[in-house]
């Protein structure tokens, strides 16, 4: 859950409201209702969407959410999973008392671990679950990086910790100027490597 929770926090760190909740959403889905870490996946969703919302001038649906993020954040511990929420709750009180806020006031830092998560210093697992949320997000198709997600991983796990898959993930998270580029290699290298196993395959 470490690995989603980190994902999460720099993609909403890096103002992507609307995607953060897809770091959360499978391992929210996953888990049983009404334990401490449903409600906090499920009030960290939510108060992303809040922020979303307001952030798009929707008054009502804003309110709406932050109302419900408070409710399943309430009697989580202060510091639940290394996550500091009374900055959150404190903002999520403000925002539901007056959605309009979000125009005069940035909203808060999503810190974790006693720091602010950042797409910059994620580790490599974050940073995969980061890409493929992120893929999305920024207009590129992620069936490639998915897949070069899945070499990377395949990669670790046989002890390559250099794996040109891993280091185009970094980059492609990273990386903000010359981003369509690295995509451009990600995809090359994704259709040699299966390229390659095709081949391969076809030898038995």
């Amino acid at each position: 859950m470490r690995d989603q929770l980190r994902a999460g926090a720099a993609i909403y760190n890096a103002g992507y409201y609307h995607a953060a909740h897809d770091a959360w959403e499978d391992r929210w889905l996953d888990l049983e209702s009404d334990t401490d870490d449903e409600r906090l996946l499920h009030g960290l969703i939510q108060w992303t969407a809040a922020i979303y919302h307001a952030s798009e001038r929707n008054w009502v649906g804003a309110v709406g959410l932050a109302d419900s993020a408070i409710e399943y954040l309430a009697e989580l511990p202060p510091d639940y999973r290394e996550v500091n929420l009374p900055p959150i709750r404190a903002f999520l009180t403000a925002l539901a008392a007056d959605p309009e806020l979000i125009e005069r006031r940035s909203p808060v830092r999503l810190e974790h671990e006693g720091e602010v998560p950042t797409l910059s210093t994620l580790e490599f697992a974050s940073t995969a679950i980061a890409a493929t949320v992120l893929a999305d997000e920024w207009g590129f198709d992620k069936a490639p990086v998915e897949q070069a997600r899945t070499y990377a991983e395949r990669d670790l796990k046989a002890g390559d910790d250099d794996s040109q898959f891993i280091a185009l993930l970094f980059d492609f998270v990273r990386e903000t100027e010359h981003r369509g580029i690295v995509y451009q290699r990600l995809t090359s290298h994704v259709g040699r490597r299966q390229a390659r196993e095709t081949d391969v395959d076809g030898l038995f």
